[in-house]
């Protein structure tokens, strides 16, 4: 039994307050009254038995009892959240077919659970489903080989393509963890270890560098973000990727150090795209379960991790 006084409308405020350190901020979060906020927290804290926020700072600081529960929390109700997500039931019984592509960044734990939520949701419909890099998933939407793809967006409007987005994923610097003076050490003492520039990715860094006029000398090109990783863990070099690129690697992270970027910073746009011979209402519930997916499963674990990302590794409106 939880304590009386402990609700859920009362979690969502502590973390909403936890994560902005601002009682207004976190009525904007939650749609509540600053008023109703700092009840919501003392109703908790009460029922608690101890002080979970110091009230005295500005912005509000965790206190160490806060951290606790705060990572107990955090877990509850992203597993509520979730299996809110599994019940939301999409219209798609009417679908015969349903070919998705789905960019690989995402093949631990999201493409899973989603071609679960998708499986039960298609009980009469052949449904084919493949993971590979954007530049792959892109070409086969434009080939018409699949129907509905996420991929990361090149910006430009493509010919009767509806573009959802759904993540803005900034770019990042890793270098081997603990490396002497930090990222700007590593761009100056090791070298560059680039993604293939067949892909979407390794282009639109190599652009950003000649934009900066950065010279980084390298050697190596890797196709896989995982490779690319341990790389830089065995002290080969630095590297440049996203969250969800880094998120992949979560067994060497103990091996690897993630950085803000030292120079302008830049981001990609993670999108779900549809086919013309698709109604708009499969599409937009095929990316409001992505967006929810994407936010307990992606973007909550890496602000744990990074939570110098906040306000940059966030969802984008529908």
């Amino acid at each position: 039994m939880l304590a009386k006084g402990v609700t859920l409308r009362g979690l969502e405020v502590f973390e909403a307050l936890a994560h902005s350190g601002s009682v207004a901020q976190a009525a904007r979060t939650t749609g509540l009254s600053q008023p109703a906020v700092s009840q919501q927290m003392k109703n908790l804290e009460a029922a608690l038995g101890t002080a979970l926020v110091d009230h005295a700072r500005r912005p509000m600081q965790l206190t160490p009892a806060g951290r606790s529960f705060l990572a107990r929390t955090e877990t509850v109700l992203g597993q509520l959240r979730l299996a809110q997500s599994e019940l939301t039931v999409m219209d798609l019984a009417h679908l015969s077919t349903l070919n998705l592509g789905m960019i690989d960044d995402f093949d631990t734990d999201l493409t899973p659970r989603l071609a679960t939520i998708l499986g039960e949701s298609l009980s009469r419909c052949r449904f084919k489903l493949i993971s590979a890099p954007s530049h792959e998933i892109s070409a086969a939407l434009r080939d018409k080989r699949l129907h509905v793809a996420v991929a990361a967006s090149t910006g430009e409007v493509v010919d009767h393509v509806a573009e959802y987005p759904l993540v803005c994923d900034p770019f990042i610097l890793v270098t081997p963890r603990g490396f002497s003076g930090g990222a700007e050490a590593a761009m100056g003492q090791l070298p560059l270890l680039r993604y293939d520039r067949d892909q979407m990715i390794g282009r639109q860094i190599e652009a950003q560098l000649t934009r900066l006029r950065l010279d980084c000398p390298g050697r190596f090109e890797i196709g896989s973000h995982l490779a690319l990783m341990t790389l830089v863990a065995r002290g080969m070099g630095w590297a440049l990727t996203t969250p969800l690129g880094y998120m992949r690697a979560v067994r060497i992270h103990g091996e690897i150090e993630a950085h803000p970027l030292p120079f302008a910073p830049f981001s990609r746009t993670i999108s779900l795209f549809a086919s013309p011979d698709w109604t708009d209402q499969v599409p937009r519930d095929i990316a409001a379960t992505m967006r929810r997916l994407v936010s307990e499963l992606v973007i909550a674990p890496a602000l744990v991790q990074l939570p110098w990302l906040k306000d940059q590794l966030r969802l984008l409106a529908a």
